[in-house]
């Protein structure tokens, strides 16, 4: 049962944003420090990527725990309030990913995943997109 009301809820869900998030600065701070000159959310490319280094043809999706149930991580809890509708839309998150990915990677690009959860440790976060870079 949600500890929220209906209206609280809805309220709550709204400020939750698509782009810009706290993930995102953190990890275009770490590659903006690098010198990286990268590209944000390019609409022709498939999954609407985070980051587009293009030049590289590296693609960096940064993914919410929880949006993208992130395996053993304690922010991937599943709701316990109407699980009929979280259930199918967390894991259509999941496989839309997986197809965009696929595609991309058929086009030619290098594809990685930055899980929100590695947001929380930059000096950690640097060294895995200095290697992936």
């Amino acid at each position: 049962m949600d500890n929220l009301t209906r209206e609280q809820r809805k309220l709550c869900m709204t400020k939750i944003k698509a782009k810009n998030t706290k993930p995102e600065i953190v990890v275009r701070k770490i590659l903006s420090k690098l010198g990286i000159k990268y590209r944000l959310h390019n609409s022709k490319l498939a999954g609407k990527p985070d980051i587009v280094i293009a030049k590289a043809k590296k693609i960096i999706f940064i993914n919410g725990c929880f949006w993208h149930q992130h395996k053993n991580c304690k922010k991937q809890a599943m709701p316990k309030a109407n699980k009929k509708y979280w259930e199918p839309k967390l894991q259509r998150n999941i496989e839309k990913q997986a197809q965009d990915i696929k595609l991309l990677k058929k086009q030619g690009w290098e594809v990685y995943k930055i899980w929100e959860c590695q947001t929380n440790n930059e000096d950690k976060l640097t060294q895995k997109i200095s290697k992936i870079l």
